[in-house]
């Protein structure tokens, strides 16, 4: 088995510890636990307290009853049974296509976006077609192209929902159009839809609601931030697909450790307090990004969704790699260059950290820029 490398995290996992002002990240400001654990109407020192006298053993394989109920409930028609934990998203991206795709299958990938739902099918064998998104239409793919890429060896189309980097939404018009020309061949619809707008929670699409054989991945890392705990599940209406699920993940996970599920049930029974806390903070750093980018030659933008992702295109002669590499070295500000996401010429901005980094972050960005011709 050979694989790609994985552009954006080997970038990460290089520079992030170094930069000064890191306006890269994916998340919406992350929680500490000491904030996560004042939204409860415990008192925190009590709960700090009953978290000695937990035994630390698996706990519940699939994720508790408590988890697997919250998770459920940001659902129409996916049962409790049918939601099972994982570590992150990627473990949910992972595990169904790890469980539903063999070598000489063919799939059809939103492209660019998040490299795992494109690369990880190569390295397993499969044909993979790309469904371009396109700066033109803003960030959007064109469904006419779909059309012409689905056939009946179609198994599978992969989508970023919202996608990272460029922040844009496919629209529930558009995925009820997926899900027709999918339903035609019978191919799975597998959605990463980790980047939730913010306020878009209660109507947003889901493609586990909208398709019987939808794959709903989603994780707490990035509209909840709390990336630190490594949870995500994998949602889907059929009970014989969840099974399938269930037997592979006992190959790739036992459990997302009781702690983290416990401090997960926390984070759901509070969506709401954590999502105003974010809606503000996206806002309030939306009109930063946007003000900002209007002062800057040098720049464009497709303004994102109420997500935690955007990216910009630079208007100069050095490529994004290089660009990125000097602005680290000069001025502490980390972006990822967009060639790791197969976008030459742009770069992810994740400029939903806190707001005095942001801001501290863009000014000496702009700075930077400056001294390009």
């Amino acid at each position: 088995m050979e694989i790609k490398g994985f552009g954006v995290e080997a970038w990460l996992n290089k520079y992030e510890k170094s930069a000064q002002f890191d306006i890269s990240q994916s998340t919406i400001k992350s929680l500490t636990l000491g904030e996560l654990l004042s939204f409860a109407s415990q008192d925190p020192q009590k709960m700090l307290a009953n978290y000695l006298e937990t035994k630390l053993n698996y706990g519940w394989i699939e994720g508790s009853p408590e988890f697997k109920e919250l998770v459920a409930q940001g659902y129409r028609h996916v049962p409790v049974a049918n939601i099972l934990q994982t570590n992150g998203a990627t473990g949910a991206n992972f595990l169904a296509l790890f469980s539903l795709l063999n070598p000489g299958d063919e799939i059809i990938a939103l492209y660019p976006s998040y490299q795992q739902l494109y690369d990880l099918p190569k390295s397993l064998g499969v044909k993979v077609k790309n469904w371009d998104i396109q700066e033109a239409l803003n960030w959007q793919p064109d469904i006419k192209q779909l059309k012409h890429l689905v056939t009946n060896k179609t198994k599978m189309i992969c989508l970023n929902n919202a996608q990272n980097p460029t922040g844009s939404l496919l629209s529930k018009p558009l995925l009820e159009q997926v899900v027709l020309l999918a339903r035609e061949v019978g191919a799975y619809v597998l959605a990463d839809e980790v980047y939730q707008p913010v306020d878009q929670i209660e109507d947003f699409p889901n493609i586990a609601d909208l398709y019987e054989r939808g794959i709903s991945v989603n994780s707490l890392s990035k509209t909840y931030s709390v990336p630190g705990l490594r949870i995500g599940w994998v949602a889907t209406q059929s009970p014989e697909l969840a099974d399938v699920f269930r037997k592979y993940r006992d190959y790739t996970m036992i459990s997302g450790g009781v702690i983290n599920d416990t401090l997960a049930c926390l984070v759901l029974k509070n969506r709401q307090k954590i999502l105003k806390r974010n809606q503000q903070l996206v806002q309030r750093n939306h009109e930063i990004l946007a003000k900002w980018v209007a002062t800057q030659a040098k720049v464009e933008i497709i303004m994102p969704e109420q997500v935690s992702t955007a990216c910009i295109k630079l208007n100069i002669q050095t490529t994004d790699e290089i660009f990125c590499q000097q602005l680290l070295k000069a001025t502490g500000v980390l972006l990822v260059p967009g060639s790791r996401f197969d976008m030459p010429g742009h770069a992810r901005i994740g400029y939903c950290t806190d707001s005095v980094t942001l801001k501290n972050g863009l000014q000496r960005l702009g700075k930077f820029l400056s001294t390009f011709d």
